[in-house]
């Protein structure tokens, strides 16, 4: 099956060249140029993977990941981007993003980091890859889950809005035991002792909203 790709980014230019390149491989079943654009139509098309920029109007591809990561947190999000500054690098790494290269990179290589992120690595460039051994202690730690890994925090979304350990490991595509490892990482970093209490702190962060009475 052909795996279903978003696109993000706020030039058309480069949007249409993303296109050309990917669209022999994947299934590209939408693209938006601005973030409200890009959040409702990723919700509406539940693609595996977005690729977006990092800076786009009125805020960021940080912003994206993290709208869309409350409702869909299964989708995969590289940074496809100009900027390899420190400061974005963090941004998006705080964000949860999966992978982050550089618009310099080949064109015909393009297809194999999108699909090595899809497979569960996190591809970065050389460039970006400098930042990656003290980038925790840009973390913010006023919020104690954004602490948390990528996953740690995928687990997290879903655990806290009511899903069982066998229905998240299901959306996550991760057997139970793994699950279980995770939520065991969870709960010491977070010194919780219960998936409710879990959901009572994502809660109180604002992680993750309250259900509805």
């Amino acid at each position: 099956m052909t795996r279903r790709i978003y696109l993000v980014d706020d030039h058309d230019v480069v949007r249409a060249g993303m296109k050309a390149v990917l669209d022999d491989t994947f299934d590209i079943v939408g693209e938006a140029g601005d973030i409200d654009a890009a959040v409702a139509g990723i919700l509406e098309t539940k693609p595996e993977m977005v690729v977006l920029d990092v800076k786009l109007p009125s805020g960021g591809g940080a912003d994206v990941i993290e709208r869309v990561r409350r409702s869909l947190p299964e989708v995969k999000f590289m940074a496809l981007t100009v900027s390899s500054s420190r400061d974005d690098v963090v941004k998006m790494m705080q964000a949860g993003v999966d992978g982050y290269v550089t618009k310099t990179t080949l064109a015909d290589q393009l297809p194999d980091l999108i699909d090595r992120t899809l497979d569960g690595q996190r591809p970065v460039t050389a460039d970006v890859a400098a930042f990656m051994l003290d980038i925790d202690e840009d973390i913010d730690a006023t919020s104690t889950i954004e602490r948390l890994t990528p996953r740690e925090r995928e687990v997290v979304n879903l655990i806290a809005r009511g899903y069982s350990y066998r229905e998240t490991a299901a959306r996550l595509s991760i057997s139970v035991k793994t699950l279980e490892s995770h939520m065991g990482n969870i709960f010491e970093k977070l010194s919780v002792a219960s998936r409710h209490e879990l959901a009572a702190l994502a809660y109180e962060e604002g992680y993750v909203d309250r259900p509805d009475p």
